[in-house]
């Protein structure tokens, strides 16, 4: 350290590094790829680290004209999905020098108010899921602000880069297990949200299904609460007619709420009708039996949402594929009972 300084300086980490100011400025300034070598942009982090050197944020923002400032919009903050995004892009925001504001959207999906007197000058850009899409028009200005969209088309998402789990593979999955087992006949317990993600899974569910001679698929909608699941799941099953040996939900909190119905009507999981979620919340091994579902890495999905509004920010091309999902077998599911 300076003698006589009470804070590391831009000067102390170049020469604990061995590199100049202005490679220090690059690296903790994001601005060194193609600048100098990764090995060097880690020496510099890591003297940063060990100096406990933060940068002047304030006064390069006011030089740049940026504030270093990201909004996620969220459907909700009372999800534990969207609570592993959030970690999950913060993490990769600190990393490299900039705050993220979380913000849900009313309701679930819709309009939002603007959180800020005006966003397109408060904000560097937005990172936004697909249920809060609607959010957005306010909230970026126009199309001033860099965006990027979650679980979205990647074909209508207002131009933006997107970022997706492989959620047509996830439903792929939840089939080919069933079908494996032996079932034909079919109950979709569907979240009652106009989403992309939502479509992909029914589209897929349904197709995958269909392909094999003697299968039927049921579809019924509920909010994703416990209360909707179990009402809807009560009248699905209260249809005359064969009952389905499989429920197949849209969430795992829907299969909660499926779970309560099924032994309300004095049936079993999975003895009389196997059922199946989607997320791997920490609720899906609270429940008995726990639930076979679809395992969700939010965290990674957030850290991916960040690194591609970096990318974006920075005139690069964010990175492309979706992000694989694992079926996760539990003994909610069994081959059925009956024929």
């Amino acid at each position: 350290m300076t003698p006589g300084s009470t804070r590391p300086t831009s000067r102390d980490v170049a020469q604990a590094a061995g590199v100049s100011q202005a490679a220090v400025s690059l690296v903790l300034g994001d601005k060194w790829r193609g600048r100098v070598s990764e090995t060097t942009a880690e020496r510099v982090r890591q003297a940063a680290h060990d100096l406990g050197y933060r940068p002047n944020l304030a006064a390069r923002n006011l030089r740049l004209g940026h504030t270093r400032t990201i909004l996620l919009v969220v459907p909700a903050l009372t999800t534990e999905f969207f609570a592993g995004v959030y970690t999950g892009a913060a993490r990769i925001a600190a990393d490299h020098g900039f705050g993220l504001v979380l913000y849900p959207s009313p309701e679930g999906i819709g309009p939002a108010r603007d959180p800020f007197a005006s966003a397109q000058t408060a904000l560097d850009g937005v990172i936004a899921s697909s249920m809060a899409a609607d959010a957005l028009t306010a909230l970026r200005g126009g199309d001033r602000l860099p965006l990027v969209m979650l679980d979205s088309d990647p074909h209508g998402s207002l131009g933006a880069a997107t970022v997706n789990l492989d959620i047509a593979d996830g439903a792929r999955q939840i089939a080919d297990h069933l079908l494996t087992l032996g079932h034909r006949r079919f109950l979709h317990l569907a979240a009652d949200i106009p989403s992309w993600t939502f479509e992909v899974r029914a589209r897929e569910l349904t197709t995958r299904i269909t392909a094999v001679p003697g299968t039927t698929i049921t579809t019924t909608r509920a909010p994703i609460s416990i209360e909707d699941a179990v009402a809807a799941t009560t009248t699905a099953l209260n249809t005359p007619g064969p009952h389905p040996t499989a429920l197949v939900c849209d969430d795992d909190k829907l299969a909660a709420g499926a779970y309560k119905a099924i032994r309300r009507l004095g049936l079993r999981v999975p003895d009389d009708i196997s059922v199946t979620g989607v997320d791997d919340l920490a609720l899906a091994t609270a429940i008995d039996p726990e639930l076979t579902t679809v395992r969700l890495d939010a965290e990674l999905f957030g850290e991916r949402g960040m690194q591609a509004l970096l990318a974006v920010l920075d005139g690069r091309t964010p990175q492309a594929g979706d992000i694989p999902v694992q079926l996760v077998v539990r003994g909610s599911t069994a081959p059925p009972c009956t024929p």
